[in-house]
C-alpha cells in the first residue's frame, strides 16, 4: 500500500453537496462528519454545504443525477455510503450497481463527483475507514471533490459552458 500525497486545495467560494446513504447510518454519518470537517477546513462556507439523504447506496447515483439537474447549483457532489458484506450475494449487486451508477454519472456531468462509498467485509473495517482519527474516507472524498472541481475550472477557463451540469453530446 503506497502513501498518497495530499493536494492542498481551496474550497473558498465553492458550493458542495453531500449525498448520504442512511443504510449503515452510524458509518455514513461519520463519513458525512469527516467530509463536512474537510470542506470547512478547506474554506467552504457552512451555508455552501448542502446535505441530502437517500435510503441506501443503490440510490446515490439517481439522487446525484437529480441534484445536478434540478437542485442548487454546486461545484462538486460527494456521494457517501457504506456497503458491508453479508451472507448473501446482495453485497456484490449493490456495490457493483453503486459504483457503476456513480462512475457513469461522473462521465456525463460537468460537476465534480467524488466516490465516498465504503465496501468492506466487516462493520469493524467500515468503522475504521469512516473514523476521522483513522481512515477518514469521508474527508478524503470531500478533498478529492474539491481537487476535481479545481481541475474542471482550469480546463474550462475561457470556454463557454454547456447546459447546466450536463454535456450536450
Amino acid at each position: 500500500m503506497g502513501i498518497r500525497a495530499q493536494h492542498d486545495v481551496s474550497g473558498k467560494n465553492r458550493r458542495v453537496a453531500l449525498v448520504i446513504a442512511r443504510y449503515n447510518e452510524t458509518i455514513t454519518q461519520e463519513l458525512a462528519a469527516g467530509a463536512r470537517a474537510a470542506l470547512l477546513a478547506a474554506g467552504v462556507a457552512e451555508a455552501d454545504i448542502y446535505e441530502y439523504q437517500v435510503a441506501g447506496a443503490f440510490e446515490l447515483a439517481p439522487a446525484c443525477r437529480q441534484l445536478v439537474a434540478v437542485g442548487p447549483e454546486v461545484d462538486a457532489v460527494v456521494a457517501l455510503g457504506a456497503i458491508i458484506r453479508g451472507e448473501t450475494p446482495h453485497f456484490d449487486v449493490v456495490a457493483g450497481a453503486a459504483a457503476r451508477g456513480l462512475q457513469q454519472l461522473a462521465g456525463e456531468i460537468n460537476v465534480a463527483l467524488a466516490f465516498g462509498v465504503l465496501t468492506t467485509d466487516t462493520i469493524e473495517q467500515a468503522k475504521a475507514r469512516a473514523d476521522r482519527g483513522q481512515g477518514d474516507k469521508g474527508g478524503e472524498a470531500a478533498r478529492a471533490a474539491l481537487e476535481q472541481a479545481e481541475l474542471y475550472d482550469r480546463l474550462r477557463e475561457g470556454r463557454k459552458s454547456t447546459v447546466r451540469g450536463f454535456r450536450l453530446s
